[in-house]
Order: C-alpha cells, then sequence, then structure tokens
C-alpha cells in the first residue's frame, strides 16, 4: 500500500508544481526558516525581474528598499509569520533594474505534522496600478472635498433617507449661522419656517424629490440668529453605484439680495407706471377741459344772446341751431371717452361686414378727396360678427379721416377683410384692415396713438379722439385693435372682432311719432335731476302724452303701484333704488309693461347688465325718444 501511494504523491506534488509555475500574476516561492529564497516561479520572475539561478539560495530581503532593511523589516515579517503563522503587508518592493513597485506581500510559516519550523511560503502580488487608482480616486475625492468646503454662496450637504443631515460645508455654516457639530444629526426641517413646518412641507420636498428626481423652490428659511432669508432650494435624491437609494444631496442659496432687488424694481415699474397713469390723466382731463369748454362757449353765449337781445327770427333760429349742433358734437365727444374707456353702451347686433363695407366704400368715394381711390378687398366667405353696428361706423369713418388726412396729394384708401381662425388661440376672429398709403407715423407717434386727445393735426384739424375710439370700441366688443405704420409708406389700421356666435338678433328699425300707439299713453318718468325729469315730461306732453314724475326709484315704485302707467320711462343712475332695479321689480309684477331706460353712463350698461331692457344714450332728442319709445311700444 505504501508502495502505491509514492507514485499518487509524486503526480500530485507534479500537478501542483505545475499549477504554481502556470501563475504570472503572482510571484510565489519558499523560503527557508532563515529567509532564503528555495524555489522561484515564473510569476515572480515576470515582475522582479530575476532568473531562478540569480536568486535561489539568496536572502529574500534583496526585495526590500534600503530604508526597510535598515529598519528590520524583513526579520520583524519572518518573527511574525513564525509567531502568528502569517504575515501581510503592503510595501515598496525593489526590481532586478532598480526600479520600485508596489507589493501586496503575504508570508504564511510551513510547519511540519509535529510543528516544526519548515520554512515560509511567500506570495507577493505587483498592486502598483491598484494603488495608483485608488490614490488618485483619495485625491480626487479629497480635491472634491476641498471644493465642496471651499464653496461659501452655497449651502451643500447630504441628508439620508430621513432627512438627518449627514455633512456640512463653510457655505452651509455662513448662511445658515450652524457650526457642523451643531447640526449634523439633526433634521433638516429645523431650517423652515414654523408655517411651512406646520403645513408638512419639508417632508413634501423630500417626498417630491424622490416621485419626480427632483425638487426646487424659492421660499423663506431660518438662520441660527432666528431671522429669515429667502432661499433657492434644490434637493436632488442619491442613488448607489447599484442604483439603490442613499440618500439626498440639499444645495441653497441665499437669494434675498437678489428678491429685494426684484422687488424694488417692481415697485419702480409700479411707480413709474403710476406717474405715467397721472400724465395721461393730466392730458386727458386737459383734452376734456380744453373741448367742452368751447363747446360750453357756444351754448352759453347763443342762450344769452336769446334771453337778452330782440333778434330777428333768422338769428334766433341760427343761435337754436348752434345750440343743438354744439350739444351733439358734446355727445359725440362723451361717446368717444367712453368708447376709450370701454363704458359705453353697445347693442350689438349680427351684420354681414362685407355688405357694410361696399356701401360704405362708395360713401367715402364721394366724400373723400376725389383724389383718394377707395379699393375693397373683401374675403370670401367671410364669417359674420356681432357688433353695434352705429359704433362700428364710427370707427371706420374714424379711420378713413386720419387716412385722408394723411393723404393731402392724394392716394389709395383700401378696406380689407379676412377671416381668423383660431386666431391666438382664443376662437374665431375676423379682421377688418384699413390701409392708406400717406405719410405714416413714427415709431415715438405710434406709441402714443391710441391715447385720447394725442394728435399731430393742426389747431382745430383734430380732437385726437378718432383712434382712441377704435381702440376702446374694438375692445368693448370682444377683440383688439392694431395699427401698423410705416414714416413715409403707410398707415393700416386694423380691427380684429369675434366671430358671431349666432345668439344676437337684427335691431327692430327705426320708427317716428306714427307709429308710436294712440296718443294719451300713460308715462311714469323716474329721473332724479330736476331739470331733466321736467324737460323729459314736457317734450312727452308735447307729443301727446300724459305723464306723471318721480324723483327716485322708490318714489316711482310707490307711483307705479298706484297709478298703473302705460309705459315706464326711468334714469337709470339714481341714488338709493336705481333704475335697473326698479325695472327689475317692475317686470317682475306686471311682464307686459313697456319699459324705456335712460342713462349718460352706467357702469351696469357698459358690463353687460341690461337684462334686455331697452337704453336710450342721454342727451336725447324729440326724434331720438320718439324712435326709442316705438322701440317699446309698436306691438
Amino acid at each position: 500500500m505504501a508502495d502505491g501511494a509514492q507514485p499518487q504523491t509524486d503526480l500530485a506534488e507534479q500537478r501542483f508544481g505545475l499549477l504554481v509555475n502556470a501563475i504570472t500574476d503572482y510571484a510565489i516561492y519558499m523560503l527557508d526558516p532563515a529567509g532564503i529564497i528555495a524555489s522561484w516561479n515564473p510569476g515572480a520572475q515576470r515582475f522582479k525581474g530575476y532568473e531562478a539561478g540569480e536568486v535561489v539560495g539568496r536572502h529574500f530581503e534583496m526585495f526590500f528598499t534600503e530604508e526597510d532593511r535598515a529598519a528590520a523589516a524583513p526579520a520583524r515579517a519572518l518573527a511574525t509569520a513564525a509567531a502568528e503563522g502569517r504575515f501581510e503587508v503592503e510595501g515598496w518592493r525593489m526590481r532586478k533594474d532598480g526600479t520600485r513597485f508596489w507589493a501586496n506581500a503575504v508570508l504564511d510559516a510551513i510547519r511540519a505534522d509535529d510543528g516544526a519550523l519548515l520554512g515560509f511560503a511567500k506570495v507577493t502580488r505587483d498592486i502598483t496600478d491598484r494603488r495608483a487608482a485608488g490614490r488618485a480616486l483619495y485625491q480626487s475625492e479629497q480635491r472634491f472635498r476641498l471644493l465642496v468646503q471651499g464653496v461659501r454662496d452655497y449651502a451643500i450637504y447630504m441628508l439620508d433617507a430621513e432627512g438627518r443631515i449627514t455633512n456640512w460645508n463653510a457655505g452651509a455654516e455662513a448662511i445658515k449661522g450652524y457650526r457642523a457639530e451643531e447640526v449634523v444629526g439633526s433634521l433638516f426641517s429645523r431650517f423652515y419656517t414654523e408655517e411651512d413646518r406646520a403645513a408638512g412641507e419639508p417632508a413634501r420636498a423630500l417626498a417630491t424629490a424622490l416621485s419626480e428626481g427632483k425638487y426646487e423652490t424659492e421660499a423663506w428659511r431660518v438662520r441660527k440668529d432666528g431671522t429669515r432669508f429667502f432661499a433657492h432650494v434644490i434637493i436632488d435624491p442619491i442613488l448607489d453605484d447599484e442604483g439603490r437609494f442613499a440618500g439626498f444631496a440639499k444645495i441653497t442659496r441665499d437669494i434675498t439680495e437678489r428678491r429685494e432687488a426684484q422687488e424694488a424694481l417692481e415697485q419702480a415699474r409700479i411707480s413709474l407706471f403710476q406717474a405715467q397713469k397721472l400724465q395721461a390723466l393730466g392730458e386727458l382731463t386737459g383734452g376734456i377741459a380744453h373741448d367742452f369748454n368751447n363747446l360750453m362757449t357756444v351754448i352759453r353765449g347763443s342762450a344769452e344772446l336769446l334771453s337778452t337781445v330782440d333778434l330777428p327770427a333768422t338769428k334766433r333760429q341760427r343761435y337754436l341751431d348752434a345750440i343743438m349742433e354744439t350739444v351733439d358734437r358734446a355727445s359725440d365727444l362723451t361717446g368717444h371717452l367712453l368708447a376709450f374707456g370701454r363704458r359705453q353702451s353697445l347693442n350689438p347686433r349680427r351684420i354681414d361686414l362685407n355688405l357694410r363695407l361696399d356701401a360704405l366704400g362708395e360713401v367715402l368715394s364721394r366724400t373723400l378727396d376725389p383724389r383718394i381711390a377707395v379699393r375693397l378687398d373683401l374675403a370670401d366667405g367671410l364669417w359674420a360678427i356681432d357688433v353695434d353696428d352705429a359704433q362700428l361706423e364710427t370707427a371706420l369713418l374714424n379711420a378713413a379721416f386720419n387716412a385722408r388726412d394723411a393723404m393731402p396729394e392724394g392716394g389709395v384708401l383700401t378696406l380689407a377683410t379676412a377671416n381668423r381662425p383660431g386666431d391666438d388661440g382664443i376662437g374665431d376672429n375676423v379682421s377688418l384692415s384699413i390701409s392708406d398709403t400717406g405719410s405714416g407715423m413714427s415709431p415715438d407717434v405710434l406709441a402714443r396713438a391710441f391715447e385720447p386727445f394725442f394728435t399731430t393735426k393742426a389747431i382745430g384739424k383734430g380732437t385726437g379722439l378718432g383712434l382712441s375710439q377704435i381702440h376702446g370700441f374694438a375692445a368693448q366688443s370682444g377683440g383688439r385693435a392694431e395699427i401698423d405704420s410705416q414714416a413715409g409708406i403707410g398707415t393700416t389700421v386694423r380691427l380684429i372682432l369675434p366671430r358671431s356666435t349666432g345668439r344676437t338678433s337684427e335691431i327692430a328699425t327705426s320708427g317716428d311719432e306714427r307709429q308710436l300707439l294712440p296718443a294719451g299713453r300713460h308715462i311714469l318718468i323716474v329721473e332724479d335731476n330736476d331739470q331733466v325729469r321736467d324737460f323729459a315730461a314736457d317734450l312727452l306732453e308735447h307729443m301727446g302724452f300724459r305723464t306723471t314724475r318721480a324723483s327716485n326709484g322708490e318714489d316711482g315704485w310707490e307711483q307705479m303701484q298706484s297709478t298703473r302707467p302705460d309705459l315706464l320711462f326711468s334714469d337709470i343712475v339714481m341714488p338709493g333704488l336705481g333704475g335697473i332695479a326698479l325695472a327689475r321689480m317692475a317686470r317682475h309684477h306686471w311682464p307686459n309693461l313697456p319699459i324705456l331706460l335712460a342713462t349718460g353712463y352706467s357702469a351696469e350698461i357698459a358690463g353687460g347688465n341690461a337684462d334686455g331692457f331697452d337704453i336710450l344714450a342721454k342727451p336725447y332728442s324729440r326724434e331720438t325718444l320718439s324712435r326709442a319709445l316705438a322701440g317699446v311700444l309698436t306691438p
């Protein structure tokens, strides 16, 4: 049995020798108890540079650096391995050519069955590259740490999964006032305001960062001394190399100064806007005062002459005509102002714009300078629009007259229409353009073109209200007005008006006194102004109606219940019970009672709260009152 075991042992030793000699990444060799090299594998030859014949029989200290040999490192290694069974170390070793390499060295003691020391097994590996990579990583981490610690404008720190602070940079200390030892380990919610903590904002911030990959906000935060600062905050989740959640990266910047600068800029903008409004108001009131004083001068002068001078019939009529003409001009002026302020009372109807422009083009051809050619460029299939046709005509005439004045030597005036589907994403619109080939406007003039009473025309040649009326009319009709102009080339005024919704209907045609129901009908007049009330009563009685007068809404309601009139004619703006409220009460009790309301201006009417009542604009004449009565009294 013993004879058969010997060949097997030899075979195992041969195989082991082949294995050791096949390894080239490790130096594997044997030492005797004194440290003398007894064997040498190809791996040792590869990275130490010696062949077996050059090292076998020599002490292994030959591979140590001079400083290690001077420090007795070889002897210490043998002693430790002999005493403890194993010795492992990393350090510099020497190659045959004198160069150094960083080695991981393991020395294991080899003992016989009886415990006697037979020698040592020596395994060495060249880990120079790994050490270099590790040192590079370490240096990179150190540089990054220095970078983070050197940043003082940003608080940069990390949180664990529960929101506890795990590190703290110098910027965090500078911004928030805490040293690292005061905050590491505590919850980051300590920096939030009480109201944000009560609202659960810290937890919501972490949850958002996890679910969306990032949380970013601007909000108030609290320093150590209790003062607040306005912060820009970013929280990012941190994942390790295997994609597992490891915590949060937190970056905070103090943007209080930037916010204060923005607020100061906004306040300056508001102040400038208020100053501009005051300037515009000053120009507006100056323009109103100028025009109304001129009108009042004509009215007062004519009235004084009529009352104090015995005039021939022709002159009396001339002054009477002057008063009525001036009142009409005053009415037009207030109409333009209300249009600019989007406060006029509009009576929209569904109209065919192309048909209106076709008729208007003929009128303009006859009334404008004969050197001006009027051309129409009307789109086929143009959509209908819902507008107040009288105000539309006024806007068109204002634009046309401005174009005429811009072409004193003649030119071309073009009226064009077009459908604009889905314009600006707010629905279908219709475009109406009035273009001229006149002098055009400079950028400064163009910027102020819509301002009321702003005009470049000579004194007495224009009020400066034409374009402002166009602007106000378009806006109150649900659209907008635009101007394109170049000096020396011409100007285009464009109205963008919403496509008809089909909810409006044609307005009743005008009537006259002969269309009224039989004379003698009873009309209740409710008007808080004594002079206007007396004038209305005299006018109605002269037209053949019976009247009852009330000075306010409450009095009018009592009179209505006791006299049961055939028609209620009431002012809208009155103290106490106003005309709209009175009309609603009357409609509720007497659904078939005709009602006519009158106003010079009403916020309710301008805001579209007329409730379907017929409205008569002040100042009114016998003719306009007659037509309005015909509209409500005719079956």
